[in-house]
């Protein structure tokens, strides 16, 4: 029986224009930061009409609360995926590490998403923020609920550790090197 951990929001169907937005920000905004991608640029290379984008999106903000949704729905499905193929937690939580590391080395790795996002928005009240904490709790929760599951006598508190260590392996892993080391 797979681990009960909360499920992935339902994945809506857009309309192929409003997709291409959302595809061409989620890579522009990661690759080069929210803040330096402007409209126009989004509008260009999402091919698209100014009234299109407006029509679907109104307003860049809403379009980066959208990609800060779609980045927690890709992480969510992957995760219940995983979750979906064992009932170990421990098993899970090992999988749970052995994704983000192959994340941290896929090409064209620039730190995490979440984290990236939460920087270039430093008032812990704008709603980009809000997102970002709501996608780390639900993150923080699965963890505790793995560790609660195999008996951690601190699963909060070990979550809250995880959370750290990853936040820790996502920011070496984009400003570290990838070389191996070298024998000292």
């Amino acid at each position: 029986m797979p681990i009960d951990i909360a499920k992935p929001p339902k994945r809506h169907t857009l309309a192929p224009a409003k997709q291409r937005i959302l595809d061409t920000a989620d890579k522009l905004f990661y690759d080069e930061g929210i803040r330096a991608v402007g409209i126009d640029r989004l509008i260009s290379t999402s091919s698209v009409t100014k009234a299109t984008f407006y029509k679907h999106y109104g307003s860049k903000d809403r379009l980066i609360l959208d990609y800060i949704a779609y980045r927690h729905l890709q992480v969510a499905e992957v995760i219940d995926t995983a979750a979906q193929a064992t009932d170990d937690p421990e098993e899970l939580l090992r999988e749970l590490a052995r994704i983000q590391s192959r994340f941290i080395g896929t090409s064209g790795f620039r730190g995490c998403p979440f984290l990236n996002a939460a920087t270039e928005f430093t008032d812990p009240a704008h709603p980009v923020r809000r997102a970002v904490e709501q996608h780390r709790e639900w993150f923080h929760d699965i963890l505790e609920t793995l560790l609660r599951a195999m008996g951690h006598p601190l699963p909060g508190d070990a979550a809250d550790d995880l959370v750290l260590a990853r936040d820790g392996a996502m920011a070496g892993g984009y400003a570290g090197t990838r070389s191996p080391r070298r024998p000292r």
